[in-house]
């Protein structure tokens, strides 16, 4: 009794010491399945436990002038002892670039840090279960709150604790800072990399610095590290993207009419909120209130422009700027993880805003898998990290950030390296780990291109929409399907998606397409006889008429189940006068189809329609991982416009003229999609 009491003592302090002791403390944990098996249940204990520190010490608003002269304010935030002074010891420093104001980080992490109080209400967020009930999308949210995520935003003191400095920084032009807004672009990136520095050189700093932080905050983690600053060791970037306008500025064409205002409109409403507190000490900056008078409303007039202006060449020289494929600011919003060359864990979502990047950022970077992770959740932009911390889900995500941290920052040897390296939660089946997704799947794990054609033959399934058609192996049928535009779409997947998963919390919108679909062309599969995964990047080539001198086509790819319900797997956009392709940057599969064709997206590559030919457009549809199970369908659905996600800049929206636009079904120029399958769909 007494040799299995030590025993378990020694365990538990092995636990409790390895983050502080280092790798030598303890051998590596296994890591196993997406919850992390053993390992992920001590990354959770050694997270959750008691921490090395007992308190934080916080400096506010602390200048940091760029090399332009420009000054930055940062939070920071520091380990401290019992009587709340701060630590001398040196440690590793994560940086977090918010545009949403430090304050708001500040107010978030004072709500989640109230004793007894917080950890109640997160966990009683995590317990709400609507699931089966109209609102059953609003669990999705609830369970988020208790997922991690929000100290992913702002901060988390219980890894401040541990031993780390978290600096919070508005970037310039917002909160505190002086200066313009730069959204992303080139002299904001350089602030990053110096701010990065400046970390680096602090007192209170060990020289490494990791950066955090989601969204906004996970792209300019990904920015900074394709410029290599020394000091940089390790990123966690949640919902990060890279190509910039194909997530969410222009994809295929169709300005971000939904998501682009009510981000700008955040952004420039509180850039505006003063420091109080230097109102009351004498010591107001007067250089942000000029800076702020000088810019009062950062590119809003730009959009408005895109639909008060009739012609191209009338456009706001920064809007044409912005749909110019070699302009410096599509250059600046153009990512190359191929650059980024310290370990990253990138988190995303399938219905996320930039989920056509989030994959591909993973299989760009060239780091070997374990130095580089990817986890996947059936989820929207708001709620990252919704399906965590339980058995057979994966770890809370400030669990793994601390995990990650902890070995990159610290040398700790946690096993986390060993997790994954590919984690997704398969649309319509469970959770499921890989060595590979989509181009950097093994080939035991990699699926089959395959053609499935749209035919005009009823598949007895989609009778609540325009038409009822048929997928199948073969192009069987001559037809031309007719659809016009509409505003079934403002209840849809892509309309939740745009408001990063604030509609989908309505089931009949985010989880069932039949609203939408009443406006659109179906096009449905036979049901599989067996489970089948759908797995990587998905092309859909339409032969389209056009009856004026443009067109703006949507498209989805659908699980539909035995009771009909439709519902979205992702989708893709495309004006019919930006198909020329950008070979340089699409790939295709071994059958020669494409499967991921990247348009150039630039007025200097636009190529009106000739109203009655046919126009062969190749559509982008960003990369997933589904199961459909015995007796569920695939579904293509086939659209003119998908508003309010995207809408066409004025001069395109003219030229299509509102008008009908025609599928063209001809088995000698077939219209299909190229599905990556793993399995026997018996089609």
């Amino acid at each position: 009794m007494r040799i299995m009491l030590r025993a378990t003592v020694a365990m538990a302090a092995a636990v409790l010491l390895a983050p502080m002791l280092g790798s030598s403390a303890a051998a590596a944990p296994v890591a196993s399945g997406p919850d992390g098996g053993a390992a992920g249940a001590q990354w959770a204990a050694t997270h959750d436990g008691p921490q090395q520190y007992p308190n934080i010490h916080i400096t506010w608003d602390v200048p940091i002038t760029m090399s332009d002269g420009t000054v930055l304010k940062a939070n920071i935030y520091r380990p401290a002892d019992a009587a709340s002074r701060p630590i001398d010891t040196h440690t590793p420093v994560l940086v977090n670039m918010t545009p949403y104001t430090k304050l708001a980080s500040n107010l978030v992490d004072h709500m989640g840090s109230v004793p007894g109080i917080s950890d109640a209400v997160s966990q009683l967020a995590r317990d709400i279960d609507m699931t089966g009930t109209p609102l059953s999308g609003l669990t999705d949210l609830t369970k988020a709150l208790g997922g991690g995520a929000l100290r992913n935003f702002a901060v988390d003191r219980q890894l401040v604790k541990s031993g780390y400095v978290q600096v919070v920084v508005d970037v310039r032009g917002t909160g505190f800072s002086q200066g313009v807004w730069d959204m992303l672009r080139q002299r904001e990136q350089q602030d990053t990399v110096e701010v990065i520095d400046w970390a680096s050189r602090q007192a209170w700093s060990d020289g490494q610095v990791g950066m955090t932080g989601m969204s906004y905050s996970g792209i300019n983690q990904l920015q900074a590290a394709e410029q290599h600053p020394p000091a940089l060791k390790a990123l966690f970037p949640v919902v990060p993207g890279s190509d910039l306008t194909q997530d969410v500025l222009m994809p295929g064409g169709g300005f971000g009419f939904n998501f682009i205002p009510l981000w700008m409109s955040l952004i420039n409403a509180t850039k505006w909120m003063p420091d109080v507190q230097s109102m009351v000490t004498g010591t107001f900056d007067q250089q942000w209130l000029h800076d702020r008078l000088s810019s009062p409303f950062t590119y809003l007039d730009v959009f408005l422009n895109a639909y008060t202006t009739p012609r191209i060449e009338d456009l706001d020289p920064r809007l044409q700027a912005m749909i110019r494929d070699g302009s410096p600011d599509r250059q600046a919003w153009l990512g190359d993880p191929a650059k980024v060359e310290v370990p990253t864990f990138v988190t995303g979502g399938w219905h996320d805003l930039f989920t056509y990047s989030e994959s591909q950022i993973y299989n760009q970077i060239p780091l070997p898998a374990g130095q580089k992770q990817l986890l996947m959740g059936d989820t929207y932009h708001i709620n990252s990290g919704s399906e965590s911390g339980k058995p057979g889900l994966p770890p809370r995500l400030d669990v793994l950030q601390r995990a990650w941290f902890d070995k990159w920052l610290k040398g700790i040897d946690n096993g986390i390296d060993a997790y994954g390296p590919v984690t997704l939660r398969q649309q319509g089946g469970g959770w499921v780990t890989r060595d590979g997704f989509g181009e950097s799947a093994p080939a035991d794990q990699a699926a089959e291109y395959r053609r499935m054609y749209l035919s005009a033959a009823p598949s007895g399934t989609g009778g609540h929409s325009v038409h009822d058609g048929s997928l199948g192996p073969a192009a069987d049928s001559s037809a031309r399907l007719t659809v016009a535009p509409g505003l079934a779409g403002i209840c849809s997947n892509d309309a939740g998606q745009a408001t990063a998963g604030i509609i989908a919390i309505v089931n009949a919108c985010g989880a069932d397409s039949r609203i939408q679909e009443s406006n659109g062309l179906t096009f449905t599969s036979a049901p599989v006889a067996a489970a089948v995964d759908v797995s990587g990047p998905i092309a859909v080539q339409l032969q389209t008429v056009q009856d004026a001198a443009d067109g703006y086509w949507s498209v989805t790819v659908n699980d539909v189940a035995p009771d009909g319900q439709s519902r979205v797997l992702s989708s893709g956009q495309l004006m019919a006068s930006l198909r020329e392709i950008d070979d340089s940057l699409s790939s295709r599969s071994a059958n020669g189809d494409y499967t991921d064709p990247r348009p150039y997206t630039s007025i200097e590559n636009r190529r009106p329609t000739v109203p009655g030919e046919v126009t062969t457009l190749d559509i982008a549809v960003p990369a997933i991982e589904a199961r459909l199970e015995p007796g569920h369908r695939l579904r293509v659905d086939v659209y003119a416009g998908n508003p309010p996600k995207g809408v066409p800049p004025l001069p395109m929206l003219i030229d299509t003229g509102l008008k009908p636009q025609h599928v063209q079904l001809d088995p000698n120029r077939p219209s299909f999609v190229n599905l990556p399958v793993r399995g026997n769909p018996g089609w």
